[in-house]
């Protein structure tokens, strides 16, 4: 597995399934670019399935650094697939995201939905699913999801437990649409598509429901506080993407449709609230 420090790295690193040994590196073990270091990894670890969790996301950082952005996303999936192929048998499971949709369906998107990238993040994930695909065919799934977060990690519940902390009010955007994942569902899931040996083509995953970021903070406010990880009841305040400038565009509707992805892997996604409250009691409990 590739991106092992990361916050979904770390997940299926805690909980691999009975009987599987997982080996993981980390940025700062790996230039996943680097074909003659993956040829060594290879040869030394000798993977059936390859999970790459690593990826730049810095979606803001990519329309300064799309250079980088691409090495990363496209050039090193690029490679890894490459380094699949050579091993007769090994199978490739990418994790990609709802950015490659331009977020103007009123639909949740389904996997085969035309994709229109809006900034550089979302069209350099797009370019990395293609390698994947083209290089490995149906030895490679592609797994998409969105507004992921956990217990550990850089992300958008930890930003906002310390903005409420900090400040005991926060301005968040009530008109961007989609569904948190966790980190526990998600790894569950990319679990069920690693050990699966039929599973091919490209999936969508997120937990259940339907919010705004201005939905979770709210919900990460309420919660948080019930649970003691808040001294008061924080005051989220519903702003506009406009009262909100960023470098990179975000889809303003990017609801994942996972029909198929329920009927394949015969999972279930719980309500994101749900799975916020999990996360946040593992939090507490240190």
């Amino acid at each position: 597995m590739t991106g092992a420090g990361g916050q979904v790295g770390r997940e299926l690193l805690r909980q691999p399934p009975p009987g599987v040994t997982v080996r993981g590196v980390e940025r700062s073990d790996l230039d996943i670019t680097d074909a003659a270091a993956l040829r060594e990894v290879f040869a030394e670890f000798e993977p059936e399935v390859l999970v790459n969790a690593a990826a730049y996301t810095a979606v803001d950082k990519a329309e300064q650094e799309a250079s980088e952005a691409w090495r990363v996303n496209v050039e090193g999936t690029r490679a890894l697939a490459e380094a699949v192929r050579a091993r007769a048998g090994c199978r490739m499971v990418h994790i990609s995201t709802d950015y490659v949709f331009d977020g103007e369906s009123a639909r949740p998107y389904a996997p085969d939905a035309p994709t229109a990238p809006l900034g550089e993040y979302g069209r350099t994930k797009l370019e990395g699913e293609r390698a994947a695909r083209q290089l490995l065919g149906a030895r490679a799934l592609v797994l998409r999801t969105a507004w992921v977060y956990g217990a550990h990690g850089r992300n958008f519940l930890h930003t906002m437990l310390r903005l409420m902390r900090e400040r005991g009010a926060v301005s968040v955007v009530a008109d961007q649409i989609g569904t948190p994942s966790s980190t526990p569902a998600l790894a569950e899931a990319l679990w069920v598509a690693a050990l699966r040996p039929g599973l091919s083509g490209t999936f969508h995953w997120s937990d259940a429901g339907v919010a705004s970021w201005y939905d979770f903070a709210v919900a990460i406010a309420e919660e948080a506080h019930a649970l003691g990880l808040l001294p008061g009841a924080a005051q989220v305040r519903p702003i506009a993407t406009v009262d909100y400038p960023t470098p990179a565009r975000r889809p303003a509707c990017s609801l994942l449709d996972k029909r198929s992805t329920i009927a394949a892997f015969h999972l279930t996604p719980a309500h994101w609230r749900q799975r916020l409250r999990e996360v946040l009691g593992e939090m507490a409990r240190g």
